[in-house]
């Protein structure tokens, strides 16, 4: 599934952002604001313009009147000119008036005083020529239709003037109206901007200054050696997430350093103690020799001496014998600190087999079937005669029956087996449970070994390999006998 790409917004375009939205929102506000009230005052002069056009009217028909009669009462060249004057202007004025064709009511009116103008103003023409041709009787009666006219429409333009001046009102308290709507609406949009303004304001500085707060608490804590911490959330992919990325990579960085510190260092620890307790059996063995008071140089060439003097003498059977005895105090004398080949500790053991069946008579018959490609894997010494001899001293030796141990050698998966079992009494599952775990304790008065017991080879064998899985007994309960397996790994192990 694809990721949804996140948008990225720098601080830079934020700020930016904050202060230009709601500078350009308050500029459209003011422009509509100003636009309409122009709009509002453009209508307001468009109601009263009938008005001001109905007033000069008005005032132009008076003064033609006046000038009218003045030139008939004085027949002089400025009262003439002073006619044509007001003549001319009433004239304009009249031709602005709509010659519609409506059957509105004002518009009607407004109809008909342009038509009584017209005619208003063709009487006064030829009252005006009469009196300047000397026809004294035609102007006067041209005259006095005239003044009638004048007052029909001297009435209909106060007429249209004050309906028009209702209506204006109307119009004029509806565009109050209008106007006051629109500047309450204004009103509210500055103050609904100015509410938004403020929230936008908060919001950006919160986006800002959140994660900021965060990060400083939380590289506070690890500035004082806390990791633990929970990593940071990463809510966008400006400035302050691209930090707050770094310092989780950091962090987690730095953790996982550690801990691989601490697992090495707890490997070598363990190390160590291994070496530590090595030493210690090492130690443990050779001082278990010394109190046996036994010096093996000087028994080793003792032994030799006496071979010697058995072969001298012609007894073959004792000079044999004592030198496989000098043979078993030679391997004890230079390689209880070593690590041997399993090839070596097998040889141990037939030597000891031999020694034990000359001191009890050939009772122990001892057979072997071992797969002769594996006898060189490496293992600690003096492992396998222990495990013999704790075979004889404890399942063999008090036994009616004929003492039997077969050793055997194969492999078995990634292993390397090697199987002592004999067919003496066997042990219970509980013995056998305290001999793995250490914690059987055999009885010292009744034990002939040569003082490498058997806790000694499990401990030593878990160390070397490093595992606790290297020995195992079976046993299938009284009078049926132990086998005692070992199970070295075969890795970095070539077959000869």
């Amino acid at each position: 599934m694809s990721k949804i790409k996140r948008k990225t917004i720098s601080l830079r375009q934020k700020m930016i952002m904050s202060f230009c939205i709601p500078t350009v929102l308050l500029f459209l506000v003011n422009m509509m604001l100003y636009l309409g009230t122009a709009q509002m005052l453009n209508s307001l002069d468009a109601i009263y313009a009938s008005n001001n056009t109905l007033n000069n009217l008005s005032e132009s028909l008076d003064k033609l009147q006046n000038a009218t009669a003045g030139y008939l009462n004085t027949k002089t060249s400025d009262a003439l000119e002073q006619y044509y004057i007001y003549e001319e202007e009433y004239s304009d004025l009249v031709d602005n008036l709509d010659d519609n064709k409506d059957d509105n009511e004002n518009r009607v009116l407004e109809r008909n005083i342009k038509n009584m103008s017209e005619n208003y103003l063709e009487l006064t023409n030829q009252a005006v020529e009469s009196k300047r041709g000397g026809n004294v009787e035609k102007y006067k009666s041209i005259y006095e239709e005239a003044a009638r006219t004048y007052g029909y429409i001297d009435t209909s333009i106060t007429n249209l003037n004050n309906q028009q001046f209702i209506n204006n009102s109307k119009s004029y308290g509806a565009m109050m109206t209008a106007l006051q709507t629109l500047e309450e609406l204004n009103i509210l949009t500055l103050v609904i901007i100015g509410i938004a303004n403020l929230f936008f304001v908060v919001l950006i500085a919160s986006t800002i200054a959140d994660p900021l707060i965060k990060l400083a608490a939380t590289a506070n804590s690890v500035s004082q050696g806390d990791f633990n911490v929970e990593l940071l959330p990463v809510k966008s992919n400006d400035e302050v997430g691209v930090v707050t990325k770094a310092f989780n990579k950091m962090v987690v960085s730095i953790k996982n350093y550690i801990e691989k510190l601490r697992e090495s260092m707890e490997v070598e620890r363990r190390l160590k103690e291994n070496e530590l307790i090595m030493e210690n059996h090492i130690k443990d063995a050779e001082l278990r020799y010394l109190q046996a008071q036994i010096n093996p140089h000087f028994l080793f060439n003792t032994l030799n001496a006496g071979a010697q003097l058995a072969m001298m003498e012609g007894a073959d059977r004792t000079s044999n014998y004592i030198q496989r005895v000098a043979d078993f105090f030679r391997y004890n004398i230079k390689k209880n600190k070593d690590v041997v080949s399993l090839r070596e500790e097998i040889e141990l053991v037939d030597i000891y087999i031999y020694i034990i069946n000359v001191r009890f008579a050939g009772e122990i018959q001892f057979t072997k079937e071992i797969d002769e490609s594996l006898l060189g894997v490496k293992i600690p010494s003096m492992i396998l005669q222990p495990i013999v001899e704790n075979s004889i001293n404890y399942g063999l030796r008090n036994i009616d029956w004929t003492k039997k141990i077969k050793l055997s050698v194969y492999e078995l998966g990634d292993y390397i087996c090697v199987s002592i079992k004999d067919n003496g009494i066997g042990m219970t599952q509980e013995k056998i449970e305290q001999v793995l775990d250490g914690t059987y304790k055999s009885n010292p008065a009744k034990s002939t070994s040569n003082g490498v017991g058997l806790n000694n080879c499990i401990e030593r064998l878990n160390i070397f390999y490093e595992s606790e899985d290297v020995l195992d007994i079976i046993s299938e309960g009284e009078k049926m006998g132990t086998e005692t397996i070992l199970y070295l790994p075969k890795k970095d192990y070539e077959k000869e």
